[in-house]
């Protein structure tokens, strides 16, 4: 087996191809969306095959979205039976490269995480770098979903990674490739597997071939590779609170006009922020002012 390929994630090239070779609605909606790479990493990282959907050919319907095939005999659902706990929290599931964390067989000299992967009996070095404010984020969403990781890379690989990423156990379940649906050359994550409402689901991804039978499910995110600078989990997070107050996900999600909104309020709450905190600067400036003339009055 090649190493490269128990990990699916993108490249940094991939990221001008996708408003160009993906069909989904939500491409053009949220204009963050990106495939992952086909190259070094696509056996343990892989989630996207080169080569466009055509919904005339392919019966992918006018939004983008791709039925899922059906479920031969009995249902077999992939997460366990709903905690108590989480009776009434909606389902968020969660994906792992390029959206947590960002990982290669390349040595990193900031790695936060080294992970030995064993592959035919080598051991290979995985240098796994975290998103900023990935730990602020899952330890939030714990509290508000019930969160489900699902990777489309090899649990050898990521489930150690899990390991170290959720230091507070947050990950009600762990779903690898092996759970994905092998659709059209793409590991697609088929959310009616899960066992769950579909309208208390919400699926957190950046490749929009991972939600492709789903798209009205997905909160896209970009696609992290090692920007320090990033904010990406930390602005979604008021996004987050409001979508899990709501009775359905679709209410929200399930067109451009909601989802534009609610991107436009991220944003809008972070200048609140800056705008407040610029009043109370210049609030305390005048009292400051106040203060130093008072003195001089007296003296």
């Amino acid at each position: 087996m090649d190493a490269t390929s128990i990990i699916t994630q993108v490249s940094r090239d991939d990221e001008q191809q996708l408003n160009t070779s993906f069909p989904s609605e939500k491409v053009n909606n949220v204009d963050r969306l990106k495939p992952p790479k086909r190259g070094f990493f696509e056996t343990i990282f892989c989630c996207w095959r080169n080569g466009r959907t055509k919904s005339n050919q392919s019966g992918t319907p006018i939004d983008g979205s791709i039925t899922p095939p059906p479920i031969q005999g009995q249902p077999r659902y992939l997460l366990p039976q709903i905690r108590p706990s989480d009776m009434y929290k909606k389902c968020m599931v969660i994906d792992l490269d390029e959206t947590l964390v960002h990982s290669s067989f390349k040595p990193i000299p900031n790695a936060d995480f080294i992970v030995p992967v064993e592959i035919d009996g080598t051991v290979h070095q995985v240098y796994v770098l975290k998103r900023p404010h990935v730990d602020e984020f899952l330890k939030k969403m714990g509290e508000l979903y019930e969160c489900v990781l699902f990777t489309a890379s090899l649990a050898k690989y990521a489930d150690p990674v899990a390991d170290l990423l959720d230091q507070w156990n947050v990950f009600r379940a762990r779903l690898f490739r092996e759970s994905c649906v092998f659709h059209m050359g793409n590991y697609v994550k088929d959310l009616n597997k899960l066992g769950r409402d579909l309208q208390k689901i919400v699926i957190v991804d950046n490749s929009p071939a991972s939600y492709i039978f789903h798209p009205d499910n997905a909160v896209p995110v970009k696609s992290w590779f090692d920007d320090v600078n990033d904010s990406e989990l930390l602005d979604l997070i008021p996004l987050f609170e409001k979508l899990s107050k709501v009775e359905s996900v679709y209410t929200v999600l399930c067109n451009s006009s909601s989802q534009s909104q609610l991107t436009s309020s991220v944003s809008h709450h972070n200048q609140q922020e800056l705008q407040q905190s610029q009043q109370q600067q210049q609030q305390q400036q005048q009292q400051q002012l106040q203060s130093n003339s008072s003195d001089v009055n007296n003296t």
